[in-house]
Order: C-alpha cells, then sequence, then structure tokens
C-alpha cells in the first residue's frame, strides 16, 4: 500500500507540473513573438496538457484516482503538487523561453528514466511521449544558441533569465522523504539522480550559448508540499472557471 501511495504522489507531481506550464505555455498564444514561435510553443503547450490528462487517466484507471478532469479543476491550491517553476507568469519572451529550455530538459530526464520502469503504465507512457519531447528539447536548444548569438542585450537577456529561472529549476527535483523506496522497486531512480543526468543534458548547450552555469546554491523547494506561490491560485480559478459552472455537464 505505501509503494502505491508514493507512485501516486509521484504521477500527481508530475501531471500537475505538465497542466500548469501547459496553461502558462499556452498564454503565449497569439502573442508569440513570431509567428512560427506563436504556432510552435502553442502546440507544445497543447502537448503539455495531453501528458497531464495521461497521467491523471492513470491515476484514476490504474490507481483508483478520481476521475481526471475533476482532479485536474476541482482540487483546492494545496492539494496541486506542482513545482513553483511552473507556477510563474509568462513574464517576458526570454524567461519563458528559458524556463521551456529547463523544464523541457528535466520532463525528458524523467520519461527517459521510466523507459525500464517497473510501474508498466508509466513505462508505457514514457514509451508514448519521448517524440514530442525529442522535438521539445531540439526546438528549446535551437532558440537558446540562437538568441545568444544574436548581440550583446540578447545574450545579457538570456543570461539574466538563466539566474532567474535556475533555482527555480531546481526545484523540479524537490525529494521525497521515500525516494529510495521508489528506486529499490525500480519505479524510478529519484530526484537526485535525476538531477545529476539534467545538469549533463543542459551544460553542453548552455556551454555552446556561452551561457554561465549558477550553482545550485537556494533551490526553490515547497511547491510538492503544497506550498504555492501567490500565482497558482488566480490560475486555477481561470483555469477551472468554465468547468466549475458544472461539473457534472458532458461535452
Amino acid at each position: 500500500m505505501l509503494l502505491n501511495q508514493l507512485i501516486k504522489e509521484l504521477i500527481t507531481k508530475m501531471g500537475d507540473d505538465e497542466l500548469i506550464i501547459g496553461h502558462r505555455n499556452s498564454e503565449w498564444t497569439g502573442l508569440g513573438p513570431i509567428m512560427e514561435e506563436d504556432i510552435a510553443f502553442s502546440s507544445m503547450a497543447q502537448d503539455k496538457i495531453g501528458h497531464s490528462w495521461a497521467l491523471y487517466r492513470i491515476l484514476h484507471e490504474e490507481l483508483g484516482g478520481e476521475d481526471p478532469d475533476q482532479f485536474a479543476f476541482m482540487r483546492s491550491e494545496k492539494e496541486f503538487k506542482c513545482c513553483h517553476l511552473t507556477e510563474m507568469p509568462i513574464g517576458s519572451y526570454d524567461f519563458s523561453l528559458m524556463r521551456h529550455f529547463l523544464f523541457d530538459h528535466a520532463e525528458t530526464v524523467r520519461y527517459n528514466s521510466m523507459l525500464q520502469s517497473s510501474f508498466l503504465p508509466l513505462q508505457q507512457l514514457a514509451r508514448k511521449v519521448r517524440g514530442e519531447l525529442k522535438y521539445h528539447t531540439l526546438h528549446a536548444d535551437a532558440w537558446i544558441i540562437q538568441l545568444c548569438r544574436a548581440g550583446e542585450e540578447s545574450y545579457l537577456k538570456m543570461q539574466t533569465a538563466l539566474d532567474n529561472c535556475f533555482q527555480l529549476a531546481c526545484g523540479i527535483f524537490e525529494a521525497g522523504p521515500d525516494d529510495k523506496l521508489l528506486a529499490d522497486e525500480k519505479v524510478y531512480p529519484g530526484e537526485e539522480a535525476l538531477y545529476g543526468q539534467w545538469i549533463e543534458n543542459i551544460y553542453p548547450v548552455l556551454v555552446k550559448a556561452s551561457l554561465n552555469v549558477p550553482e545550485r546554491k537556494e533551490p526553490v523547494y515547497g511547491g510538492r508540499y503544497g506550498k504555492h506561490t501567490a500565482y497558482l491560485q488566480p490560475l486555477l480559478n481561470e483555469m477551472g472557471e468554465v468547468f466549475r459552472l458544472n461539473p457534472e455537464a458532458t461535452w
């Protein structure tokens, strides 16, 4: 029973991260700096919301959880387990692009670690989404490098964005007290192992872009335990506004 509960918590934090950052990235629809980016960000946002729905379905169908729509739109803020990075407003494009880069590499590392997961539904989902994640990281890498080579002003903006995002991104890997059990049971390797792989993945891109990689000094934790920023509740209100008008409606 303890293992099942830990798997539920793992899947919930994964799904909540995807749902929230998916909605945040969707806010760029119609506002992208160029038409191609408008389409790309919107498409990747839709992918992320689709991933969250797939994760909530696993909770519902395999682990006795709530209906995915109810789970997504009817929980209180404290019941969400998303990290703070996903909650932040979109800000300027440099911030959103850097968040996209750091988060999507973290997401890729996490799903890659689950390609051999002992929990079969996660293994199957990891195999299904890896093609989408490859596109997401290629997109992020290309734009990070391109903007860092676009002149001094552009480079400085990207370095500032990295400095502002990095400790928030480290919060993606906030460990739980029972990570070792999940690792021992080969569900996934644990947050510290994922953090190490993430650094290995992003470092060559950042070096190529001539960006200085910050140290992990003060990672922003709390989201996995229901402690959130002031930005999450207004977003939840907006996300669930239509659903809450009639939660029993069918579409």
